[in-house]
């Protein structure tokens, strides 16, 4: 703690009980508030939050959030919002890169949803990180939201781990805004892994799990593409009723992606669902489809006709039931 203060950080605990007894967001907002370019640090503890806590866009007024690793940030009995535990830029709105202090995180910890809440939004600003946390029991883990430079949110998230609440509205990664690098991913116990309804990310090493019960398991997605103009550099989903699904004819890049299926159990297991035309450019694609009990399939598409391309495929042919991949199909079957 000593060394926190040397660094000259704000301490939340010199002033807010981190027992988990009492609502503390009013008092975190208020250190928020009146620490403008300050990094306040959350040392281990739980800290109960009944409402949202909110940090400014402005680069003048902006605050760097750090959390202890087990520094709890958690929703109350008594959450009733529709919105993040931490809305990252949802207030003081600002589009501005040059000023010094445009560039804030947050940084370590567990945001626990409890089941009730969503976990961390970008509301605002740009160049906003989220690194090295662990999401728990949220309906939805990251929600990035429309940006300030015309939708843009240029936002870096890397290092999560989310866990949802595994029922079918449950998201872990939801990019409104454009222009977002996500690395290093691990999501599980929910419906949807990654829902793009943005362009201009790049997704590298993300890996969602479907763990939920199997209620509509077949419309469940790993990775849901619905603007296109996206890049794929190892994603894998895993045990998802569908790997990969675009909508809309759309187009994006797949490199290096994987689909897994650890139980044969369900009905229909699909590597990749175009809703319309498949358009979407897919190289080295591995899928391991186990077993033959369900229907399984490389690629659905809604119409015939796309522009897309399979370059190299890696899969057991035994144990697809369809040929639908073979009309885009580059290069070889591996």
């Amino acid at each position: 703690m000593q060394d926190m203060h040397e660094r000259g950080y704000v301490i939340v605990t010199d002033t807010i009980p981190a027992d988990g007894q009492c609502d503390v967001s009013d008092a975190i907002q208020k250190l928020i508030d009146e620490n403008p370019n300050r990094t306040i640090y959350f040392p281990d503890g739980l800290y109960r939050l009944d409402k949202p806590i909110c940090t400014p866009a402005h680069p003048q007024k902006s605050v760097d959030l750090q959390l202890s690793n087990y520094a709890v940030l958690q929703a109350g009995e008594h959450w009733d919002s529709s919105e993040a535990l931490v809305r990252l830029g949802a207030i003081h709105p600002a589009n501005d890169i040059r000023t010094i202090g445009s560039n804030y995180s947050f940084t370590g910890g567990i945001v626990d949803g409890a089941g009730r809440a969503r976990g961390i939004s970008i509301d605002g600003g740009r160049e906003t990180a989220i690194r090295n946390v662990s999401i728990k029991h949220t309906t939805v883990g990251i929600h990035i939201k429309r940006g300030a430079n015309s939708g843009s949110s240029d936002a870096d998230i890397t290092q999560v781990n989310i866990v949802g609440t595994g029922d079918p509205a449950s998201i872990g990664v939801l990019l409104e805004g454009y222009d977002n690098t996500l690395t290093n991913m691990r999501i599980a116990n929910v419906f949807v892994g990654v829902k793009l309804c943005s362009s201009g990310n790049c997704l590298r090493n993300i890996h969602p799990l479907y763990t939920s019960d199997y209620t509509d398991y077949t419309s469940s997605c790993g990775f849901w593409d619905q603007n296109g103009n996206n890049w794929y550099d190892y994603a894998y989903s895993d045990q998802f009723g569908i790997g990969f699904r675009t909508s809309n004819s759309i187009s994006s890049t797949f490199n290096s992606c994987f689909c897994f299926w650890y139980s044969p159990r369900e009905k229909t297991h699909t590597g990749f669902h175009a809703d319309g035309k498949f358009n979407s450019v897919v190289m080295n694609y591995r899928m391991g489809f186990n077993g033959t009990e369900a229907y399984n399939r490389v690629l659905y598409t809604d119409e015939e006709g796309g522009r897309g391309v399979f370059d190299n495929l890696s899969f057991d042919e035994s144990k697809v039931s369809d040929r639908t991949h073979l009309a885009y199909l580059e290069g070889k079957i591996l």
